[in-house]
């Protein structure tokens, strides 16, 4: 089954992409990529992003579109990935790039720096706490960095890094985002 979700601002704005079923997949719905990219709307335009647990490719989508000098999208699922890489070459995005990897594997081997981070893994599977170590504990966050987390509305959000302040929350259905910053306190 092909399944499929409409850009909401920027250059591909109204624009379609497409996304397979694949165990875990579970696209941000429009009106919380919309009040995220709300709440972004200053930090967008020629940032560096990276999208965790990439799956549809909504939201590193969503920065290209809105002005974002790179995005990096990170998804283990192969056939996810040739379908992310399908997209990016039919809008084509070549500021996205596209990497088949474990996430946390990713983060352990060390790289670039990035100024917005989007962290949506499968619901269920407790991954936000040590994915959010490893991103902490390498150099992936520029100074004042913003962590988009997306997770199941039941799951309490505990042993955070200390030097993430909590910006912006709010619930939509089944699904509790936040957005934080990066500090320099240690």
């Amino acid at each position: 089954m092909s399944n499929k979700l409409r850009i909401i601002g920027g250059e591909w704005r109204s624009r379609q992409i497409s996304f397979d079923d694949a165990p875990g997949l579970r696209p941000t719905p429009g009106r919380v990529r919309e009040t995220l990219f709300n709440w972004l709307q200053a930090d967008v335009a020629n940032s560096r992003c990276l999208d965790l647990y990439a799956g549809s490719g909504a939201l590193g989508v969503e920065a290209a579109s809105r002005g974002a000098k790179s995005v990096v999208q990170v998804e283990s699922n192969a056939k996810t990935c040739q379908k992310l890489s399908g997209n990016c070459r039919l809008l084509g995005a070549s500021q996205i790039q596209v990497v088949q990897q474990d996430v946390n594997q990713y983060l352990m081997a060390g790289g670039d720096q990035f100024d917005l981070v989007f962290l949506d893994p499968p619901f269920g599977l407790n991954m936000i706490q040590e994915t959010s170590r490893l991103l902490n504990q390498g150099v992936w966050l520029a100074s004042f960095a913003k962590i988009y987390i997306e997770a199941e509305r039941s799951l309490v959000l505990s042993d955070m890094p200390s030097t993430w302040d909590l910006l912006k929350q709010k619930t939509a259905g089944d699904v509790a985002y936040y957005l934080f910053q990066k500090t320099d306190r240690n």
